[in-house]
């Protein structure tokens, strides 16, 4: 990327004792700058998780290139940090501040009403304030599609998923999937099980090997990973074992080429471009903004990775579902309406 600038913060760090990252990207600085001042705040994963926060990541140095509008980072290293990131953007009059994760709730909650007039934008949490957007995602639609096509590729009659944090978010992933590929074949077992219960779940790639390896010895051969960076884990050790695995949150198929069926996508970057794009714009709203399969906000990934694993009759099985979704002749269970998954 050419022409980028850093901004250390160096003043607020000293003060703070706060070991934070903070970036600007700045392009094209010949091209009129917007009345705003676009943030974001990662979660702990940061930004090269090559998962939700990249993702991000990637939508915002699009925003950045399409407009020449300067978008400043922050990568707190621990949960603490993330009120405090928030607010100190605040203060400093930037807005809108997009917060990546439900883990950044409670924060956005915090600087919303220490900081009325700021537009802050949450992607896949919710905060009930005048002053938030929420950006929230039907996991379970885009993970009923790939469950289809997992049901498909297996040879075995046995899938597996690996979640990571074990939270009612996660479990909507598990059972949309599970319900996928009882739709394409009722008979077949899906094996689950989450990495834990605290948010060192995320990122935790030798617990997502070691529970991918159980799964694939108990007939699993095809495994979909929603689990932050423990996903890496999953992938690996799919790969080692000969057997297929499912990326999710971006396209993740190029990470282990030739062994990732697909990858469940949200467009979490398209959240975070489009909140900058509507406030340069004026346009920008509080409340929600929900994605679905309708909205092409979740979906299953294809491109030159994993060509060669998916048939036209597993394209063709998907676009049925996916029209099926759309029209109401399927409806995928949401596990976060009743915390029940029925199958």
């Amino acid at each position: 990327m050419k022409n980028t600038k850093h901004s250390h913060f160096g003043g607020f760090i000293k003060k703070t004792g706060l070991a934070i990252i903070a970036t600007t990207i700045a392009l094209s600085a010949s091209i009129a700058q917007a009345d705003i001042k676009p943030a974001v705040v990662y979660d702990t994963a940061g930004k090269n998780d090559k998962s939700f926060n990249e993702a991000v990541y990637n939508g915002i140095m699009r925003f950045a290139n399409d407009t020449g509008i300067a978008v400043t980072e922050l990568e707190p290293t621990n949960e603490a940090m993330m009120e405090q990131s928030l607010k100190k953007f605040a203060q400093r009059g930037y807005s809108p501040v997009v917060a990546v994760g439900f883990t950044m709730a409670n924060a956005v909650a915090a600087a919303a009403a220490e900081y009325p007039d700021t537009q802050f934008t949450i992607i896949d949490g919710v905060v009930d304030a005048p002053n938030v957007q929420n950006v929230v995602f039907k996991e379970q639609e885009g993970s009923f599609l790939v469950g289809i096509m997992a049901a498909m590729a297996s040879s075995t009659g046995t899938v597996g998923f690996v979640g990571g944090m074990d939270i009612p978010l996660i479990s909507r992933f598990e059972c949309g999937y599970k319900q996928g590929v009882a739709h394409q074949d009722s008979s077949m077992t899906v094996l689950a099980q989450m990495t834990g219960s605290t948010p060192a779940a995320w990122g935790n790639p030798t617990k997502g090997g070691e529970i991918t390896r159980s799964q694939v010895e108990n007939g699993a051969d095809v495994v979909y990973a929603a689990a932050g960076g423990t996903g890496m884990g999953v992938y690996q050790t799919a790969a080692d074992m000969g057997v297929l695995a499912i990326g999710v949150d971006s396209n993740q198929n190029y990470i282990q080429p030739g062994t990732m069926l697909t990858s469940m996508y949200k467009k979490v970057g398209l959240a975070a471009y489009e909140s900058f794009e509507a406030a340069m714009n004026g346009t920008w709203e509080a409340g929600f903004k929900v994605n679905g399969v309708a909205e092409d906000g979740v979906g299953a990934a294809m491109d030159e990775y994993n060509a060669d694993l998916v048939s036209a009759e597993m394209l063709a099985a998907v676009e049925t579902a996916r029209a099926g979704i759309i029209d109401g002749s399927i409806v995928v269970h949401d596990y976060m309406s009743d915390n029940t998954c029925p199958l």
